[in-house]
């Protein structure tokens, strides 16, 4: 599987993605003729630049006083059906677009079909938009990722007035995901470019495992002279290399909530999304008996999952860190037992002969209690049977 991993460590934006994978090895040629077909009568152009030193590519869009013409969402998404673009370019761009008109509506109070799109609606940021989707159609990209998005600090002129960054729409998009601030004080991330990543990327964090094809960067408007004003683009193929990634550990000790509670609280952890949520017994201060609840999440879900633990538990206090994690590729496989199938997980080793095979609980527990057959008789045919499996 081929996939692209958008580093945003100096932001994102329309322009940026575009530029950076034109870089990573995108036709610049096909993307333009592609672009063309939605008939705004705009220019397209990708020169080769550099920012604070680095190679980049910019990607430019002229289009004079026919770019500034107010659109409602459903005007843009006409306009990319009716062009001659895949099916795939043409749903993750109506998706992008349905994202960017669902936040500024929120942001404005408004349903989503009375959002006129100015500065976003403009034939640049639907070139924008429009775009990435034919770049990443022409790189095959099948899967992307992302980084924490670096969003800048400081202030911007709109329309409405001088606006902390970042963005209201902005804000609105990345609710959720991991974001910070570093270096100048500048937007470093655009509406367009925050809708592109929460849309498209099924992760945010850090570089999954992946052999790298080609790497690209895609420069930016301004060019800072603390840090490349870039994004990065990374392409390669998907590896069954153990996983690394950062997560999140929250913990608590928790000696004044009783166990009904503390139960419930890990099951609605498990629910939101937790990775894992556990209970281990302490000794704590007066001799009172407590518990230590530690709940591992993505760093997207952390703040979500910590109000939880607030809201279901006694404590007035957690402890957060970030971890490394490390994870072995897995695979579902289904064994026939004398009971039925079985499904089950296998991991490790380099060939199957080599890995371990458990048994999937539920079905095991689901079989035992529907043939009144003791638990562990059911997990050992499981076992049995793949040991046959074919290997």
């Amino acid at each position: 599987m081929k996939i692209c991993y958008l580093d945003a460590f100096s932001g994102i934006s329309g322009d940026m993605t575009v530029g950076a994978l034109v870089d990573a090895g995108a036709s610049a040629g096909a993307l333009i003729e592609a672009l063309e077909q939605l008939g705004t009568g705009a220019r397209f152009s990708v020169e080769k630049t550099a920012r604070c030193g680095i190679a980049a590519s910019k990607f430019r869009v002229e289009t004079g006083d026919r770019g500034q013409k107010a659109r409602h969402l459903s005007h843009i998404l006409k306009m990319i059906e009716g062009a001659s673009l895949s099916g795939r370019v043409k749903q993750n761009a109506s998706a992008v677009f349905q994202r960017l008109g669902e936040a500024e509506a929120q942001v404005h109070g408004v349903p989503v079909e009375k959002v006129h799109f100015h500065e976003a609606g403009a034939v640049d940021s639907i070139a924008d938009i429009v775009g990435a989707c034919i770049a990443l159609d022409l790189l095959d990209v099948e899967e992307v990722h992302a980084s924490a998005i670096n969003v800048g600090s400081g202030t911007i002129k709109t329309e409405h007035g001088v606006l902390p960054v970042p963005a209201p729409a902005t804000a609105a998009l990345l609710a959720g995901k991991p974001i910070y601030a570093r270096g100048p004080e500048a937007e470093l991330t655009t509406p367009t470019g925050a809708a592109l990543a929460v849309t498209l990327a099924s992760s945010f964090g850090p570089l999954p495992a992946m052999r790298i094809l080609s790497v690209g960067h895609g420069a930016g408007d301004r060019d800072f002279p603390t840090q490349p004003n870039v994004l990065r683009a990374l392409i390669g193929e998907k590896t069954a290399a153990p996983e690394a990634t950062l997560v999140s550990v929250i913990e608590a000790n928790i000696d004044d909530s009783s166990p009904q509670v503390l139960g419930y609280a890990l099951e609605r952890l498990m629910e939101a999304g937790a990775l894992d949520a556990t209970l281990t017994a302490l000794q704590m201060k007066k001799n009172r008996p407590g518990s230590l609840l530690r709940v591992i999440a993505r760093p997207e879900d952390r703040e979500r999952l910590a109000q939880i633990v607030f809201a279901e538990t006694s404590t007035l206090g957690l402890r957060i860190q970030e971890v490394e994690r490390r994870i072995q590729e897995r695979r579902v496989i289904t064994v026939e037992t004398v009971f039925g199938p079985i499904r089950g997980k296998i991991a490790g080793g380099k060939t199957e002969g080599e890995a371990t095979f458990a048994p999937e609980y539920e079905d095991c527990r689901e079989i035992a209690a529907r043939t009144g057959t003791p638990l562990r008789e059911v997990l050992a045919a499981a076992q049995n049977a793949y040991l046959k499996y074919p290997k």
